[in-house]
């Protein structure tokens, strides 16, 4: 019998002229029968610590820092898996593969998800919502994996505040970013938290590729 899971997908520095070295595109990936568990969870943890916000890296800080590290400890003391594409924007040249950078973006996209596939399970994708053609590219990317696969039930936008899984793809992408594109790194809870996940993933260096299970880094050499 197959199994069905969810995969939640966001980006970091994923802009053409942001001024960030490294683009990042990451996934959650949660058995479907557990993300109602998942959201509970994490919404006691937000209970417990009074945070009432999104949860997001760009809003991290010392205030609420006990809550993030948490947040890290239960992501690796559950079933939930990450898994992050990071790419030197410098070495992209999309007029060689006569395209543009948006279509390289979802290229990457594929890359993501073409990763480890069941062709027994079945897979529900849900892409923070980008801009006002992001449905458009959803539905090229669903039946660009399927001519393959045919395992992808739905590919679709939502909002971030719709999902704390989506909220928590974010967070770890954010965490991976900053580690890669801040040499600089002065926000002194942002660090504590690289840390945390460094101990948990027992990886002394969070910017090259790994072959984790559960804290999967891919880094693309496009030279």
């Amino acid at each position: 019998m197959y199994k069905t899971f969810n995969i939640y997908c966001d980006e970091s520095c994923h802009l053409e002229n942001d001024h960030k070295k490294y683009m990042f595109i990451g996934s959650i990936n949660c058995a479907y029968p557990q993300v109602r568990r998942h959201t509970e969870r994490i919404k006691e943890l937000k209970d417990k610590h009074k945070f009432n916000a999104e949860i997001k890296w760009s809003h991290v800080s010392m205030s609420k820092i006990q809550f993030y590290l948490d947040l890290v400890d239960y992501f690796f003391d559950t079933d939930l898996k990450f898994r992050a594409i990071g790419i030197d924007k410098s070495q992209i040249r999309c007029d060689d593969f006569n395209s543009n950078f948006d279509d390289f973006y979802y290229k990457m996209y594929y890359q993501l998800l073409n990763y480890k596939v069941d062709t027994t399970n079945h897979y529900n994708v849900y892409l923070d919502i980008k801009d006002t053609l992001s449905a458009i590219k959803v539905r090229k990317l669903k039946n660009i994996l399927n001519v393959k696969y045919g395992v992808f039930r739905n590919i679709q936008n939502i909002r971030s505040e719709e999902s704390v899984l989506m909220q928590l793809a974010d967070f770890l992408m954010g965490a991976i970013s900053y580690n890669a594109n801040f040499d600089q790194k002065q926000n002194f809870a942002k660090v504590l938290i690289l840390d945390k996940i460094s101990k948990h993933a027992n990886m002394a260096n969070l910017a090259k590729t790994n072959y984790s299970e559960k804290l999967n880094l891919f880094f693309i050499d496009l030279k």
